[in-house]
């Protein structure tokens, strides 16, 4: 089933970039192309961040394993428009003149945030490939990637600290970033009190 999904997972995970491209050829970008360019990678990045993180849950919730093999790809995509969202401010906004980026980063408490964010992701998609499973090893591979939740949670607050105002939809993606987490937190717990549970057993059976 994966290999009929991926292809076309894939192509549709390329329509924002299409539909920035689009925009710019029609000058439909608005009346500030970089604030509309900056804002639509910065959604599209902890949107892409939070569907890989909730690709675990889906998978465990409607046993579709298969799902699994769309969280590298998702995950990748993550971090290709946050690639496009640091460009966005680096290039077309402080035109890499490092002293503004410098000071902007002292002024704005945000821009710091979503520098974490990002650096968090590196190594997760530097170590995205099976030859960095092989030679990190399994359970040193899953603790690293774990810097997925750390990154989305820097993202959420990026994105809260930058809105002066309106609070709403960086408000939403900080529920379901909860809801995400709070699963996982509930599912540790179950798992540890199942493992209790069956060692209790054990030692009741066993022979003294």
């Amino acid at each position: 089933m994966l290999r009929y999904f991926k292809p076309v997972i894939f192509l549709a995970c390329l329509i924002p970039l299409a539909r920035l491209a689009w925009l710019g050829f029609h000058a439909g970008l608005g009346a500030n192309p970089i604030e509309f360019i900056t804002h639509s990678t910065g959604d599209w990045t902890l949107t892409f961040l939070l569907i890989t993180l909730s690709i675990s849950p889906l998978r465990k919730l409607t046993r579709q394993y298969w799902l699994i093999g769309l969280r590298r790809m998702l995950g990748l995509c993550a971090f290709f428009y946050g690639t496009l969202h640091l460009m966005t401010w680096l290039w077309l906004d402080k035109f890499f003149d490092v002293h503004e980026m410098l000071a902007d980063i002292a002024k704005r408490r945000f821009i710091t945030a979503g520098m974490t964010a990002f650096t968090l992701m590196i190594p997760l998609a530097l170590t995205s490939t099976r030859w960095s499973i092989r030679k990190l090893g399994g359970k040193r591979w899953q603790i690293l990637h774990r810097l997925i939740y750390a990154s989305a949670a820097a993202g959420v607050i990026h994105y809260i600290w930058l809105v002066k105002a309106d609070l709403r939809k960086p408000l939403e993606y900080a529920s379901v970033l909860g809801v995400l987490l709070g699963y996982r937190v509930v599912a540790w717990i179950a798992t540890r009190g199942a493992a209790a549970a069956k060692l209790e057993v054990s030692e009741r059976v066993s022979p003294v």
